[in-house]
């Protein structure tokens, strides 16, 4: 099986390369590697908030932009969905909706089972607060209101998941905090 990365240059001629990202998005699951000379922590941060899986900051050396190829399309072939996940004693059945822990079956909300989807689609990668606003469908919005609420959103559904789910979730081991970035599904 053939796999494909994108390498994508967010300085481009015609569109600014963030507009391009975004609409790949539209319809390419596979791993895009961003690569631009501007290298601040908001231009890569809405990079991966836009979709990218990676950003390399020019100048770089081939070695490493082979390595994090590498690296993607090892992600991509760990990445092929498998129906059942175990962390431990949990069990998450995807295929059948299914949560359970031992042999006793754990209740999640609608929004609790679509968060956690997510999170099991995307196991070992970082998720931005944005990039899970919205595959939630609520985007954060445009006023510092907005963004505090659907931020408050978000944490309120993840600390309820991890309830459900974690052995101890004052200590998460399965759904961890990215602190001030988003959170991460650690492997199965």
């Amino acid at each position: 099986m053939r796999w494909l990365v994108i390498i994508l240059d967010l300085m481009l001629p015609d569109l600014y390369g963030i507009e391009v990202l975004q609409r790949l998005r539209e319809w390419f699951s596979g791993p895009i590697l961003v690569l631009s000379v501007q290298g601040s922590e908001d231009d890569k941060i809405a990079a991966l908030d836009a979709g990218a899986d990676d950003y390399l900051t020019k100048p770089f050396s081939t070695g490493e932009l082979l390595a994090r190829m590498r690296t993607l399309l090892r992600r991509v072939v760990r990445e092929t969905p498998q129906p059942v996940y175990r962390f431990g004693d949990l069990v998450v059945d995807l295929g059948r909706h299914v949560v359970q822990r031992g042999d006793q079956n754990i209740h999640l909300s609608s929004t609790e089972y679509a968060l956690l989807s997510i999170f099991l689609r995307h196991v070992g990668r970082v998720l931005t607060h944005n990039q899970l606003l919205r595959e939630l469908g609520r985007p954060a919005g445009e006023t510092p209101d907005d963004v505090r609420s659907a931020m408050q959103y978000l944490r309120v559904y993840v600390n309820q998941l991890r309830e459900k789910i974690e052995e101890d979730p004052h200590r998460p081991a399965i759904i961890v905090t990215e602190t001030g970035v988003g959170y991460r599904c650690t492997e199965p």
